[in-house]
Parts: C-alpha cells; sequence; structure tokens
C-alpha cells in the first residue's frame, strides 16, 4: 500500500536475493572488439529486495556480453550486509554505503541494486519511477545503436530499414579500422540522404591521428555527434581532438565510475556530451547526478543503452525527467536487450518511446519464465 500522507515509513528490508535464470536466447553479438560465441552459457539474475510489508523491488543483472553469474555472488556476499534492516526509502544513505564496497563488488551490482531500491520506492507511493524524480516529459525519441556487420552495404540496408520504421536516427558501430570505418560512414549517408540523422560511435578504437581523419571525414558528411574515438581515460587527446573538429564530440561512456569521474572531463574541455547508465554508473541515484552536474554547465547528458530489459527501463525514467537528454537509445540486435519482461519498451509510428504508467519500473516481469529456467537462488 502507498505510504499515507504525513507518514513516516517503517518499512524494513529483510532480504536480498539473485535468481539466476537461462537466457537461452542471447543472439551472437561482439562488442568492443569481444564477441559472444554460440556455444557461451548466458544467464541473467533477477533482484529483488525484499520488505517485511511484502513490498518489492526488482532489477536485472547481466547484459550481452555479462552474464549475470559473473556478479551475483558478489552483490550476495558485499552488499546486502549493508541493506538487511535498514529502511529502503533511505537511497542516498544506502547508496553511499554500498559505493564503498566498489572494489570488492562491482559497479553493476551497486547499479542494480539502487535500480531495484528506485523500483521499490515507486511502488511502496503508488507512483512511476520519473514521477519520483520530478517529471519532465512523457515522451521521447528513439534510435537504434547498430551491431558490428559484415559490409559497408549491411549498414547502409539497416539504416534505411530504421527509418522507413520512424526511428529519428541510426548509430553506426564500425568496423573498428578507420579506413572501413570511414567507408561505413560514407555507404549509410548515401543510403538515408542528406537530411537523416546519424551518428558514429568508434568504440575506443583510434590512435590520435586516425581519429582525427575519421572525424573529418564525417563532419563533412554531416553525422550528428562523434563518439568515443579514443581511450576511455585519454582526456589530452580528446582536448586536442575537440579543438581540431567542428562536429561535437562525445566521451564517458566508460570506464564504469561515479559522480567523481566527470568534473576533469568538464573542466578540460575534452567532450561535448556527457555519458551514462545505471549498470555501468552506479543507478539511478549516480545517473541523476551526473546529468544535473551536466546540465550546471549547459551540457547534453546522452544515455546509454542499459543492457538489459529492467535497466533500460529505468534509464527511460531517467530520460523522462531531466531536461538535457534528447533520445532513447535501442541497441540492436534487439534480441540481446529485450528478455524476462512482458511489457518491453516500445516504440511507436512516430518514433517516440512513452513514459511507463505502472508503479516503480512500471514492469511486468515474467516470473513463469523465471521460474522456468530458474538456474539458482542466491541468498
Amino acid at each position: 500500500m502507498p505510504v499515507v500522507e504525513g507518514e513516516c515509513s517503517s518499512m524494513k528490508i529483510t532480504d536480498v536475493t539473485v535468481t539466476l535464470f537461462a537466457w537461452d536466447t542471447m543472439p551472437i553479438v561482439g562488442y568492443h572488439g569481444v564477441k559472444r560465441s554460440a556455444s557461451d552459457v548466458h544467464d541473467q539474475g533477477l533482484v529483488t529486495i525484499h520488505t517485511d510489508e511484502g513490498l518489492e523491488g526488482h532489477a536485472f543483472l547481466g547484459k550481452g556480453l555479462s552474464p549475470a553469474s559473473s556478479d551475483a555472488a558478489l552483490l550476495v556476499k558485499y552488499l546486502k550486509p549493508l541493506l538487511v534492516g535498514q529502511d529502503p526509502l533511505d537511497r542516498e544513505l544506502l547508496h553511499e554505503k554500498i559505493w564503498k564496497r566498489k572494489v570488492v563488488s562491482s559497479i553493476r551490482t551497486i547499479g542494480a541494486v539502487d535500480v531495484a531500491l528506485w523500483d521499490l520506492a515507486g511502488k511502496i507511493a503508488g507512483l512511476p519511477i520519473y514521477k519520483l524524480l520530478g517529471g519532465y516529459r512523457t515522451s521521447i525519441p528513439a534510435y537504434v545503436s547498430s551491431d558490428h556487420l559484415p559490409s559497408p552495404q549491411h549498414y547502409a540496408d539497416e539504416a534505411v530499414k530504421y527509418k522507413e520504421m520512424g526511428y529519428i536516427a541510426y548509430k553506426i558501430h564500425p568496423p573498428e579500422n578507420w579506413r572501413d570505418d570511414i567507408k561505413v560512414c560514407e555507404a549509410v549517408r548515401r543510403a538515408v540522404g542528406d537530411d537523416y540523422m546519424l551518428m558514429l560511435d568508434s568504440t575506443f578504437s583510434y590512435q590520435f591521428e586516425e581519429a582525427l581523419r575519421v572525424g573529418r571525414a564525417i563532419e563533412e558528411m554531416n553525422y550528428y555527434w562523434y563518439e568515443d574515438p579514443l581511450g576511455d581515460h585519454d582526456i589530452y587527446n580528446y582536448q586536442k581532438l575537440k579543438q581540431k573538429l567542428d562536429i561535437p564530440i562525445m566521451a564517458t561512456e566508460r570506464p564504469e565510475a561515479g559522480l567523481e569521474a566527470y568534473p576533469q572531463w568538464i573542466m578540460s574541455q575534452a567532450t561535448d556530451f556527457l555519458r551514462g547508465d545505471v549498470l555501468i554508473k552506479g543507478g539511478i541515484t549516480n545517473v541523476m547526478k551526473t546529468a544535473h552536474l551536466a546540465e550546471a554547465f549547459r551540457m547534453k547528458y546522452e544515455v546509454h543503452t542499459g543492457g538489459n530489459s529492467l535497466a533500460n527501463l529505468a534509464n527511460l525514467h531517467i530520460e523522462m525527467s531531466i531536461r538535457n537528454t534528447q533520445f532513447h537509445e535501442l541497441l540492436l540486435p534487439l534480441e540481446a536487450m529485450n528478455y524476462g519482461v512482458v511489457n518491453e519498451i516500445t516504440v511507436d509510428k512516430n518514433g517516440l518511446i512513452h513514459a511507463p504508467t505502472g508503479p516503480g519500473l512500471g514492469a511486468e516481469i515474467d516470473f513463469a519464465m523465471i521460474e522456468r529456467k530458474k538456474i539458482a537462488v542466491l541468498k
């Protein structure tokens, strides 16, 4: 039941569990130079925060190249003891406590716990998370991001497909060789015409000279932004690159880090846009702080794909509650992101995604499927 106005919550966390279940429909995907093979065993984890009043908060752990089993035991061993017996609405206090465990746990586990706490808070209040955060919009345009594809023509065909479906933009994850990457960008631009919005995400692939050549090429082709061309810590060369290009630069997707990782990028003027998502930046609590930091400098904060259905929903709630973001990202193939939820995020004929309406994340989790494919419950 929602908390009655004027009353304080006396609810307590009684348990934190991770239910591992088989993600046996995960397609073969390859990101950041790593490719999952067909023989790899993959799983996802349902993180559940249990309370003494019967309400539960949920999040998923695990994504395309990172099965939940890589992190789940760390969550139970290092984070659960800090949560049991606590008031789940003390999210700021709890986040401070679990953040100190990032060295022995992982940022992904912290992010999942934080999302589950926000899901629980929405259920307690009877409101969607974005309303708790402070609603700003109720819909947002969607763009798609490619997987690594076999040829320039494959990229061109896919871009045309999603343009015709109404998506506002198409982002390329290229072969990661600068000459080939330019050829892909040229093929896609020819296929979709001069006015369709395109972005390039080079996934940390280049040395400075290569990044400059690619940047100048896509600048001429009127690409909207140039994402992660250099190493994720290479602030020095990002500064140089930004000084030589007019196309906006987007960095800070990596490393997995929190609020304190961003000020040096801002003060060094090494990027035009900031970047983040709940599983690699420590949950909704941290992402909201970094988005507001970006807003203070009148910078855009573009939210990265979450990697699983509940993380993507959490990101969507953030997008509905901040002023300085433009799009929702959907990473292809969608089958590598969508699993375990009945009401997956959908895009309407105008290329828009609409705000969830149910309490918390607003997810209809497929508990029956999770039970059928259950591997273990970590307590």
